[in-house]
């Protein structure tokens, strides 16, 4: 005699091997829940994941250029979120600032830098001028450039050490940065560049000449770093709905230094 295999069947089966599935997470005899169905699909079995210390170790898929600009809070911190990711993997990570050299408005010490030097195979260092270019705050102009023309052949020769580096390696994580990092952050370069400080396509021409296992991030500028399309693999745009400056609130200890 033959037996007629329809779609009720089917379904019949696939709800059994759910519940297989399900049972295998729980205990005793009690019925699987929802919870245990959620488990079974989960990586990791649902389980939070537990911190680790912190050992060198090398990144599986580095290697893109990424840009952040916009008019909207966030540019850097975004950068900087991504860098402290990195630097909790156990991958060598440095921050070149530009054009952040303080103002009257903000504090000699900015919590991001105790931060960092608290963070093992993270490291900063900061090239901008006092003052902001162009807004007639004091600071000189002349200097102002002269200080990002610093800071790109800074950039430059980081980008040489990460060339001659082997960066599918572990890097030890208090190395000096122009022995090779794993992520190179290159904060404000882009507002240099829009300020003519720095030359938009010297700044295209590093990131095409990077190592292919260095991931590049660049940050900085309202407007959009169109010479970047084709160049960048991510570029986001951080865009101002609202702002606190707008009704004259100054920069905040603990939220922008």
């Amino acid at each position: 005699m033959t037996t007629n295999h329809d779609d009720t069947d089917d379904e019949a089966s696939t709800e059994d091997a759910a519940t297989d599935a399900a049972d295998e997470t729980s205990t005793g005899d009690e019925a699987p829940s929802e919870a245990d169905h959620d488990r079974a699909r989960t990586p990791g079995g649902g389980a939070a994941p537990e911190p680790e210390p912190i050992e060198p170790a090398t990144p599986e898929e580095f290697g893109l250029v990424q840009a952040f600009w916009g008019d909207g809070k966030g540019k850097t911190t975004a950068a900087m979120g991504m860098g402290f990711r990195a630097a909790g993997h156990g991958y060598r990570v440095h921050m070149l600032q530009f054009m952040k050299g303080g103002a009257d408005s903000v504090e000699g010490v900015r919590g991001e830098y105790n931060a960092i030097s608290a963070v093992p195979g993270f490291s900063y260092e900061n090239a901008g001028h006092y003052g902001w270019h162009g807004l007639l705050d004091g600071s000189a102009d002349d200097e102002h450039e002269a200080k990002a023309a610093a800071a790109f052949d800074r950039a430059e020769t980081l980008v040489t050490g990460a060339t001659a580096a082997d960066l599918t390696e572990p890097l030890a994580l208090d190395g000096d940065p122009e022995a090779g990092v794993h992520m190179l952050i290159l904060d404000e370069v882009l507002y240099a560049a829009d300020r003519g400080l720095v030359d938009p396509d010297d700044v295209v021409r590093l990131a095409e000449s990077k190592p292919e296992d260095l991931e590049l991030v660049l940050t900085g500028s309202h407007a959009e770093p169109d010479y970047l399309d084709g160049v960048a693999d991510l570029i986001t745009n951080v865009r101002k709905v609202a702002h606190p400056f707008d009704d004259g609130q100054r920069a905040r200890r603990g939220t922008e230094y």
